[in-house]
C-alpha cells in the first residue's frame, strides 16, 4: 500500500500530460504532495480494518462507504473527480456506474490484507462496487488487487501476466515504447490499468517501474500509483522510499498505515509463517 501512495506523490507533478515522457526526472518534486489517490487508498484500508477482515459484504461495504466519506470530507480539496465529489457531498451512498480509474487506484491494501486470492478478489470487487459498479470499474479494482496478491506471494511476472489476460481479458501485447507516443490523459480503468500493468511488467526494479510509469504520461498520478503498488508487492520497498511516504503524508494517515502494518504482522505471527510483507 505504501507503493500506491509513493506512486501518487511522484506522479502528481506530471498529471494532465505535464511531463515530457522521459524516465529522466527528479524522483520527488520540490514540494511533493499527495492527491485524492492517496486519500482514498487510506480510506479503503481504514474501512476494511474497522469492519474486520472476515466481515460480510454489507458490513464491509458500509464501513468502506463511511470511511471514504469521512476521509473525503476531511480532505475535500485533494482533486477528486466530479462525479465522486458529488457522491461525497450527497447523503445518498448509491453507486453511480463509473468505470473511472478511481476504483483501481485505491485498492492496494486489499491485495495485501487477505490470505487467499479468492477473498482478495471478492473484497476488491466490493471496494469498487460502492461507487464504481460498472463492469470495467470492478474489473480494474479486482485485477490490480489480484496482481498485488500474486506478486507478494512469489508468482513470476509471466505467471501474473498470463493470469490477468485469462481472467480479465486485458490486452497487454503493447510495449511501453508503443504506448508512449500517442498516450494521453485517460481517466477510465480500461485505458489506465493495462498501461500501468505494462509499466510494472517492464520495470527492472521498483524505481524503474516508477520512472517507466511516469514516462507514459496520461493520468500520471493514478497510473503511477497503480504501477508502483504492484511494483512494491513484487520488489519490496527500501527504507528511504518508505520514509519518504511517511515524510510527505499526515499523522492521521500514519495511524492507518501503522494499523495496516500491525495487522499484516499479526496474521503472519498467528500462523507461524515467515513474513513476506516487505
Amino acid at each position: 500500500m505504501y507503493g500506491a501512495i509513493l506512486g501518487d506523490i511522484i506522479g502528481q507533478p506530471y498529471e494532465f500530460d505535464r511531463g515530457n515522457k522521459t524516465k529522466d526526472f527528479p524522483l520527488f518534486a520540490k514540494v511533493p504532495h499527495w492527491t485524492d489517490d492517496s486519500v482514498m487508498t487510506i480510506a479503503i484500508c481504514d474501512g476494511i480494518l474497522k469492519a474486520g477482515l472476515d466481515a460480510d459484504e454489507q458490513t464491509m461495504k458500509t464501513a468502506m462507504i463511511t470511511s471514504c466519506q469521512l476521509w473525503g470530507h476531511k480532505y475535500p480539496h485533494a482533486g477528486y473527480g466530479g462525479r465522486f465529489f458529488l457522491w461525497l457531498a450527497k447523503e445518498s451512498t448509491k453507486p453511480y456506474g463509473s468505470y473511472g480509474n478511481g476504483s483501481a487506484m485505491r485498492v492496494a491494501s486489499v491485495g495485501w490484507l487477505f490470505e487467499t486470492l479468492e477473498r482478495t478478489r471478492e473484497v476488491a470487487r466490493w471496494s469498487a462496487e460502492i461507487t464504481h459498479n460498472h463492469p470495467e470499474g470492478v474489473k480494474g479494482a479486482e485485477s490490480v488487487a489480484a496482481v498485488i496478491w500474486m506478486a507478494r506471494n512469489g508468482k513470476s511476472k509471466d505467471e501474473i501476466k498470463e493470469y490477468v489476460i485469462l481472467e480479465f481479458g486485458y490486452d497487454l501485447s503493447r510495449t511501453c515504447d508503443e504506448i508512449r507516443p500517442e498516450y494521453f490523459h485517460q481517466e477510465s480503468c480500461q485505458k489506465t490499468v493495462p498501461e500501468a500493468m505494462t509499466a510494472f511488467f517492464e520495470g527492472k526494479d521498483l524505481e524503474d517501474v516508477i520512472r517507466t510509469a511516469v514516462s507514459l504520461g496520461g493520468d500520471c498520478d493514478t497510473l503511477t500509483d497503480i504501477a508502483t503498488a504492484m511494483g512494491e508487492a513484487f520488489y519490496g520497498m527500501n527504507d528511504d522510499l518508505r520514509r519518504a511516504v511517511m515524510q510527505y503524508t499526515t499523522e492521521d494517515m500514519h495511524r492507518v498505515l501503522m494499523e495496516f502494518d500491525n495487522v499484516k504482522i499479526k496474521r503472519v505471527q498467528d500462523k507461524g509463517k515467515v513474513a513476506v510483507w516487505a
